[in-house]
């Protein structure tokens, strides 16, 4: 990727209003970010709104330099080694940062998440599992949280782990976690969604499990509580069509209800890592290219009137709805749905919510 065109795509989703789904709707109208971040202004203003506060060149060049200093590096979306698997969900990050051996993306994974609170046991059953997967040639994904997360990072540090984290490369989140996260950076691959700089916020968790989902066929829970985050990977890994698999705990231990809660509602029991190969193997012939997710071609669909802008926000309202939903009702184009929701999200107007559903807001 060229020095502008990456200048221009970190402009583009560290703008104002501007976020995974945006991004990859604009690329694929404009065929360009430089052609996207020209058109941003007037897009908004028919959707209704202000012109968003578009990222400036020293902004992003000043974050570019960040990375740089860290020794990192940028994954794109469409380019270069950005895991296909990933590209795949619908919001999948537009840009990462990644520090580390990026090798590791192209051998086949199994994402290792639990509970933060862990018993020592499932500490040391994750930890062993993971070595064990390394053994067999597959990288452990995880999120460097306390507890599971960390135990599954140290099993597989010396066969192969990546650490998703929820704020930036140069920020070490638990600070108990430091002395892993370098260690990972230098023997496994660390990879970030956020700019450098960024502390992680509660809101920033669910955007890293969606990507520790995303990057692997299947997803394994040791020990979650009910309602963890673990559960939220869990439910996205899912939602993409990939397996979940589940350490079985007893009903005496709170932190076990989460995984015996997934099996019941149809997860894969697992008790080794043996168990976990075969569960997985039919994904573990290497990464799949799947169709053609990279291909940027400007699409022009017929102009809508002001009759049919005004027809599309009379069918939206504070409830979410299929955006299939929308366009069999107002019988328009698709491109032509697609380019007002455009306008009306860019204009602060709209929600997106999971499922391809859009809500307006009040």
């Amino acid at each position: 990727m060229n020095p502008p065109d990456l200048l221009a795509r970190i402009r583009l989703i560290r703008s104002q209003s501007i976020g995974p789904i945006t991004f990859r709707q604009l690329l694929a109208r404009f065929g360009s970010a430089e052609a996207a971040l020209n058109a941003v202004p007037d897009l908004a203003t028919r959707g209704g709104g202000r012109r968003p506060a578009l990222c400036t060149e020293e902004q992003a060049a000043r974050e570019m330099a960040q990375v740089e200093a860290l020794g990192g590096r940028y994954l794109s979306f469409g380019q270069g080694l950005y895991p296909p698997l990933l590209a795949e969900s619908d919001n999948a990050p537009p840009l990462l940062t990644a520090i580390g051996d990026l090798s590791l993306l192209e051998r086949p994974s199994v994402a290792v998440v639990g509970a933060r609170n862990a018993s020592a046991a499932a500490c040391r059953f994750a930890r062993g599992l993971a070595h064990d997967l390394g053994r067999e040639g597959v990288v452990v994904v995880s999120g460097l949280a306390r507890g599971i997360d960390a135990a599954a990072h140290e099993g597989g540090l010396a066969t192969g782990t990546i650490g998703v984290i929820a704020g930036g490369l140069d920020i070490f989140y638990p600070p108990e976690n430091e002395r892993l996260q370098r260690e990972m950076a230098s023997q496994g691959l660390v990879l970030a969604e956020m700019p450098p700089g960024t502390e992680p916020r509660a809101r920033h968790f669910p955007y890293r499990n969606r990507i520790i989902a995303g990057l692997c066929p299947a997803t394994l829970v040791v020990e979650a509580a009910p309602r963890s985050g673990s559960l939220i990977t869990a439910r996205l890994a899912g939602e993409l069509g990939r397996e979940v698999l589940a350490v079985p705990g007893s009903p005496l231990d709170p932190r076990a209800q989460g995984c015996n809660g997934l099996i019941r509602e149809g997860a894969t029991l697992v008790q080794n890592a043996a168990e976990v190969l075969e569960a997985i193997r039919p994904g573990l012939g290497g990464v799949r290219s799947g169709r053609d997710l990279f291909s940027y071609s400007p699409a022009l669909p017929v102009e809508p009137d002001e009759s049919e802008r005004s027809r599309i926000e009379e069918l939206l309202g504070p409830s979410p709805v299929p955006v299939d939903e929308i366009v069999r009702l107002s019988g328009m184009e698709p491109g032509a749905v697609q380019l007002v929701l455009l306008e009306l999200d860019l204009a602060g107007r709209l929600d997106r919510h999971a499922g391809g559903k859009v809500s307006l807001q009040a």
